[in-house]
C-alpha cells in the first residue's frame, strides 16, 4: 500500500496504532484471523474440501454456505415414497430433502418445489442438475409455497409433500441477509430481497405498542415492553436501526440491568427472539402458513401424505390446530397426535436441529 511521505513522528504514531489494532484482533480471535463469508472454503469449491467440511460437521456445526437437512430418515419413513409418484417440496432451500425424495423415485415420477429466494434456488437447481436431477424429474418454481393450490391444480395433486418451515443455514450465515445478530450486516431479514420491505424499513414506521405486540406474539419475548420502548426511542432520536449490530447493541444496552451471571445468556436468547419476531413479520410467515394449511387438504391426492417441520411454538400450534381440525372433519384419515423430534445423536451432530418438531397427516 503506497502512502504520502509522513513525518517521523506521524509514522511512529501510525505504526503504534497499527500494532495496537493488530494486538486487539489477535486477542479477540485467539490467533485465528477470520475470513469474510465470501472467502470461506465452502462457498467456493466445497467438493475440494471434504475433509475440512467433515471436521466442521463432526463438531456439531454447519459449514457456512451449506445446510444440513434435518430428520431425513424420519421424513422418508413416513412419506413412503414410491417410484412414479408426484411430490411437493414447499421449501427447496439447499435441496437436501429434495435430493432424498428424488432418490426414492428412482427416476420415475416428479417433484415440484417452491422457493422465494431466487439466489439460493439458482444454486440449488445447478447442484441438483449436476447430480442427475434435471427438469424431467424436478420442477422448481420461484413462488411462495402458499400457492400450492395453483401447482396442485396444474399437476393433479400430490402423493407426498414436505414443508420444512425453517430458515436455511445459507441465509443465516450470509451477513448480507441480516438474519444473524452475531455478524454485522444490513438489517434485512427478507427471504426474498426483491419483494416487500426490510426489517430496518419496518422499524422506521412501527409504533411502540405494535412492536411490543410483535415481539410477544411472534417469539414470546419476556422483555417486549422494554425493548419496544428502547428501539422506538432510538429511532425517534434519529438513530436509524439499519444494521444487525445497531439492533444488537440496543438490546444489550436495554438489558444491562440484569445480574452479571445471567446477562450474557439472556441477551443472546433475547437477540434470537427479537430477530425471529422481525423475520416472521417482514415475511408474513404466519399468514403464509395459515393459507398453506387451509389449501393443503385439496392439494393432496386420496391417501396422500404430508410431513411438516416447525421450529418454534407459534408455527407448531398453528399446524397442530389445522391438522386436528382436518382429522375431526374427516379430511385426514390420521394425523400426528404427538410431535416427532430429531434423535439425540442428530442434535449432537447438528445443533440447529434441536428445536425441530415434525407433524404429519394422511389424506382420507
Amino acid at each position: 500500500m503506497t502512502e504520502k511521505i509522513k513525518t517521523s513522528n506521524e509514522g511512529q504514531e501510525a505504526a503504534s496504532q497499527d500494532a495496537q489494532q493488530s494486538h486487539k484482533r489477535r486477542v479477540r480471535y485467539k490467533g485465528k484471523y477470520p475470513k469474510k463469508f465470501e472467502e470461506k472454503y465452502k462457498e467456493l469449491q466445497p467438493e475440494k474440501y471434504q475433509d475440512t467440511i467433515q471436521h466442521v460437521m463432526q463438531k456439531g456445526n454447519t459449514p457456512a454456505g451449506m445446510h444440513i437437512s434435518i430428520m431425513v430418515k424420519e421424513i422418508l419413513d413416513f412419506l413412503e415414497i414410491k417410484p412414479g409418484q408426484v411430490g411437493f417440496d414447499a421449501t427447496l432451500g439447499y435441496g437436501g430433502h429434495t435430493k432424498a425424495m428424488l432418490q426414492c423415485l428412482q427416476g420415475k415420477g416428479h417433484v415440484y418445489a417452491t422457493d422465494v429466494d431466487h439466489e439460493e434456488a439458482a444454486k440449488t437447481k445447478k447442484r441438483l442438475e449436476e447430480l442427475g436431477f434435471g427438469e424431467d424429474i424436478l420442477t422448481i418454481k420461484l413462488q411462495n409455497f402458499c400457492t400450492i393450490d395453483e401447482i396442485a391444480k396444474e399437476v393433479g395433486g400430490f402423493d407426498f409433500l414436505l414443508a420444512d418451515l425453517g430458515v436455511s443455514s445459507m441465509q443465516i450465515d450470509n451477513p448480507k441477509r441480516g438474519f444473524s445478530f452475531k455478524v454485522d450486516g444490513p438489517l434485512d431479514l427478507r427471504l426474498n430481497q426483491e419483494a416487500g420491505i426490510s426489517a430496518a424499513e419496518r422499524l422506521e414506521t412501527i409504533t411502540r405498542d405494535e412492536l411490543a405486540g410483535m415481539l410477544y406474539e411472534n417469539s414470546d419475548e419476556p422483555y417486549c415492553e422494554e425493548l419496544a420502548k428502547a428501539i422506538t426511542d432510538e429511532i425517534r432520536r434519529g438513530n436509524h436501526m439499519d444494521t444487525t449490530t445497531k439492533l444488537r447493541q440496543v438490546i444489550e444496552k436495554t438489558l444491562d440491568f440484569l445480574p452479571e451471571k445471567e446477562k450474557k445468556e439472556t441477551i443472546k436468547k433475547t437477540c434470537q427472539r427479537t430477530f425471529q419476531a422481525l423475520r416472521i413479520d417482514v415475511n408474513r410467515e404466519f399468514e403464509v402458513l395459515y393459507e398453506f394449511m387451509e389449501k393443503l387438504p385439496d392439494a393432496l391426492k386420496p391417501g396422500g401424505r404430508a410431513a411438516i417441520l416447525t421450529f418454534h411454538s407459534g408455527e407448531d400450534k398453528l399446524v397442530k390446530k389445522a391438522l386436528k381440525a382436518g382429522y375431526k372433519a374427516g379430511i385426514y384419515s390420521d394425523y400426528a397426535k404427538d410431535v416427532i423430534r430429531p434423535s439425540a445423536q442428530e442434535c449432537a451432530q447438528n445443533g440447529r436441529a434441536r428445536s425441530t418438531k415434525m407433524r404429519w397427516a394422511i389424506k382420507a
